[in-house]
């Protein structure tokens, strides 16, 4: 069973068939009650589908060396589950550890399982205890964002090369200007925009307008023109589309035509992505004096505490301020001759007056 959900239909996801039917309806209970998004309910399910094909392996039912998609996890009762103990979580905590996950994978996977543990405990009454309660792993370190600097953003414009120019340009241009995320800009529609705005439907559906600078505007006017001459327009809606099929444009699509472009401007194999580039517009607009409040929400994100990471890579900006200090040109000076005084490190005698 696929996990893909079509990021040109977020709202979209797998019924996800393949997992045990207490997986199944806390999935529904994320959906249904929760309101979680479709990607963070996909999440749970890829999460939780890898910790009960680890289970079936422990537990015998399946052969260590069998393919993941082969390990059926249909079959998994609640009482399989309910003898599911702390040691076990601790184990496969372990285990995600050796098979390459990182510390914030290793969370992730952890959050599943304390979510649907809890769902079993205290939702649906169907556990008498937690196996995952008092569980913690110790705190992933931050890493800083990646992301281009100014100039190597302007290379990257100036470097485009593409049998679809307009559109492309005005794809890297909206990435590096608006700060929005790979799903949200191939889910653009003609009617979105307002003006001088743009509607952008975010996670979990929340919808924010983004202001259109001068370079977004005119990056716009040049690919709609060059967009009303194609003759196989399929989704007419969409902002982006294909040239060849006229269908709006993927998101594996999308990676490709901002790869070659990293390319083209020398700047491929550096890590660079859609989402470096969302990081690239944050960045660049916090240096240039945007409000902390005013980022986020231009990002989009739930708290600001997310967007306070900005905070720590504006390098530049804590340099000029120490350089504005009105001492930094104080340079070393001498000492001045005077008469010779005892030097610190020489031992001081007592005079007769302090004698006893």
């Amino acid at each position: 069973m696929s996990s893909y959900i079509d990021a040109v239909n977020p709202g979209r996801h797998a019924p996800y068939l393949d997992i045990p039917d207490d997986v199944i309806e806390y999935l529904h209970y994320l959906d249904f009650v929760k309101l979680r998004s479709p990607r963070t309910v996909n999440g749970y399910y890829l999460d939780l589908r890898g910790f009960f094909r680890y289970m079936m392996i422990q537990w015998r039912r399946a052969q260590a060396d069998a393919k993941p998609e082969s390990i059926d996890l249909t079959h998994i009762t609640t009482q399989d589950i309910a003898g599911i103990t702390k040691r076990d979580i601790f184990s496969y905590l372990d285990y995600a550890r050796s098979a390459d996950n990182g510390p914030k994978a290793r969370a992730r996977k952890l959050s599943a399982l304390k979510g649907f543990f809890g769902y079993m405990c205290t939702q649906v009454n169907r556990l008498s205890q937690n196996p995952t309660e008092n569980v913690t792993l110790g705190t992933p370190k931050k890493s800083l964002p990646k992301y281009l600097t100014q100039n190597e953003s302007l290379d990257l414009l100036n470097n485009i090369q593409s049998d679809f120019y307009e559109r492309d340009f005005c794809i890297i241009t909206m990435f590096l200007n608006c700060g929005m995320r790979l799903t949200e800009l191939i889910t653009i529609n003609l009617g979105d925009f307002r003006d001088d705005t743009i509607r952008i439907t975010g996670k979990g559906g929340k919808e924010r307008l983004v202001y259109l600078n001068s370079s977004c505007k005119d990056a716009l006017r040049h690919y709609i023109q060059a967009r009303a001459t194609l003759s196989n327009l399929v989704d007419k809606d969409a902002l982006f589309v294909s040239k060849r099929t006229g269908k709006r444009l993927t998101a594996r699509r999308v990676e490709q035509i901002v790869a070659r472009c990293l390319q083209n401007a020398g700047l491929s194999g550096r890590g660079f992505s859609p989402h470096k580039l969302r990081h690239t517009a944050a960045t660049l607009m916090y240096q240039g004096g945007v409000d902390m409040l005013a980022l986020k929400e231009i990002l989009g994100h739930e708290n600001v505490s997310t967007t306070q990471i900005y905070t720590h890579i504006n390098q530049q900006q804590l340099r000029d301020a120490v350089e504005s200090s009105p001492l930094a040109k104080q340079r070393f000076v001498a000492p001045k001759e005077s008469p010779r005084q005892k030097s610190d490190d020489e031992d001081v005698q007592p005079g007769p007056e302090s004698a006893e």
